[in-house]
């Protein structure tokens, strides 16, 4: 159905027709919603450990990880244009030659721009602000109240003022230590040191847009030297983009490839799940994930770092038993009795159903069960007690094949028009804060492909406004949702202090974020 100009596009893009075709059928066919079975609470899915285990767990990972290549991966494209959108509708709808703030709260029913005009000073980017105030509006001292409130804002934002809605988050002043103002970025430079470095080396990825690359690479360039003299420690930064292939086509509200104005296809990002191709790229032993927003002042972060290495500690030492079981396969040289311990340590610590018929199989059947299940790439995430904060969580499935596993999952992905999925979500006691320590190679020392253990049918469909158009979009099955739904997974609990993530301005002002 696709002209030859079309396929001309499709494939200047490096996607193929089949690709294509099958993100159109998916639309049309619908999202396929999870099968919650239950919410995974502590002792059924989420380990909790006390403080002696913690301790243990970051002291073996303090004594291997020299042997280790680290690597931090910080998914940082997005821009912050939503943390200021209640500011700017209050530029939209704010009239400083009649309003008052008083007037304007009242009207609109805004608490947040009270809490941000009440501790303006509060917020790392105050300074820079004024500076730029007085450069730009010289009489900005004798202005009225409202006034200054409305030129205040929008300096912040506009493209001829300090353009914050422009920047990615990564790049916003987020902290400030008595009279320096710090990034996002810079800080997670900093807290790799604590965690995610080895012999006296830090890897870090971003990924970014492209359009933001040259901010991001001028900002290191600028930090890099002192940063590294100050934590005697040689940072080795990369950079990558989403990859053109991933992007997806859209569908009009009568299952129409959406097309713009000249004709041409329109191909859009695909969301997180995209980064699975970036993830994919790299090579590390071990891979810290976190997302750019998460992240505290200095003080604060000797002690949320434990955690991370917590998550360390727990993945190899699963790794290794892993490791040694698969060594043991490939011996063929097994009893009975040695085949279940495999299959008792596949339930009771990698958290997967095992058939029926298995118990009952050949030791042929149960060797290639046990390497089929064995031989996967390891995640091991941390999960918080749900305090109501948006987002997915820890959950047991049911697939359409009858498998049951872990997995976190999106709301988006819960057919809420069920009582009875609706009624497991809000039984959840964690939800996931995006905290992931990875192992990406096998039991041989290779890279796994990842691509072939993602869940296709876990995409995710939901509408958007093309010019003034309802459009079909669709994303890819999220990085840590269905792009990850057929790795090893453990849930481990971490304090509700290792999350801390800024969705609106105003979060600028939580302790976590104040020196």
């Amino acid at each position: 159905m696709f002209s030859d100009k079309d396929i001309k596009q499709i494939q200047s893009k490096g996607i193929s027709i089949d690709t294509v075709n099958a993100q159109v059928n998916r639309i049309k066919n619908g999202m396929s919603y999870s099968n919650l079975l239950s919410a995974a609470t502590i002792g059924k899915g989420i380990e909790s450990y006390g403080d002696s285990d913690v301790d243990g767990f970051v002291k073996a990972f303090e004594e291997k990880k020299n042997d280790l290549h680290l690597l931090k991966f910080v998914p940082a494209s997005g821009a912050a244009t939503r943390m200021f959108k209640f500011l700017f509708q209050f530029l939209k709808n704010f009239n400083p030659e009649t309003d008052t703030l008083k007037t304007y709260t009242e009207r609109q029913n805004d608490s947040l721009i009270v809490k941000f005009f009440s501790n303006l000073e509060s917020f790392p980017f105050y300074n820079e602000v004024i500076s730029k105030l007085k450069e730009t509006v010289p009489h900005y001292d004798s202005l009225s109240e409202a006034k200054k409130q409305h030129e205040f804002v929008k300096t912040m934002l506009d493209g001829n003022g300090l353009n914050y809605s422009f920047l990615p988050k990564g790049l916003l002043p987020f902290h400030k230590y008595d009279d320096k103002v710090v990034t996002a970025f810079q800080e997670h430079l900093f807290e790799s040191t604590l965690y995610a470095s080895s012999n006296g080396e830090a890897n870090l990825h971003f990924t970014v847009s492209e359009k933001h690359h040259e901010y991001f690479s001028k900002e290191f360039n600028s930090i890099k030297e002192n940063l590294e003299k100050k934590t005697n420690t040689n940072f080795n930064v990369s950079f990558s983009y989403q990859k053109e292939t991933t992007e997806t086509v859209a569908l009009t509200t009568k299952d129409e490839v959406y097309r713009k104005e000249d004709g041409s296809i329109l191909f859009r990002p695909a969301g997180h799940g995209a980064l699975l191709e970036n993830l994919n790229d790299l090579k590390s032993d071990l891979v810290f994930i976190k997302n750019i927003d998460n992240i505290v002042v200095a003080n604060r972060n000797v002690e949320v770092s434990k955690y991370k290495k917590l998550l360390a500690g727990v993945l190899l030492e699963a790794q290794e038993t892993v490791f040694s079981y698969l060594h043991k396969l490939d011996e063929c040289q097994l009893e009975e009795t040695d085949l279940k311990i495999m299959l008792l340590f596949l339930r009771y610590r990698l958290n997967i159903s095992i058939p029926a018929e298995i118990e009952n199989s050949s030791i042929e059947e149960k060797i290639a069960f046990l390497r089929g299940k064995l031989n996967r790439p390891i995640r091991v995430c941390g999960m918080v007690k749900n305090e109501g904060e948006p987002g997915g969580g820890p959950f047991w499935v049911k697939d359409k094949n009858g498998d049951i596993s872990l997995q976190i999952v999106e709301f988006a992905q819960i057919n809420f028009s069920k009582t009875r999925q609706q009624e497991l979500v809000y039984k959840a006691t964690h939800f996931n804060p995006t905290d992931l320590v990875c192992g990406i190679k096998n039991y041989k020392g290779e890279k796994f492909n990842l691509t072939d253990f993602v869940d296709p049918e876990a995409a995710f469909i939901t509408m958007k406004t093309q010019n003034g158009t309802d459009i079909q979009a669709l994303e890819l099955p999220g990085l840590w949702n269905g792009s990850m739904a057929h790795w090893n997974s453990i849930f481990v609990e971490v304090p509700i202090e290792t999350f801390n993530p800024v969705k609106t301005v105003n979060d600028l002002l939580k302790p976590a974020h104040q020196a």
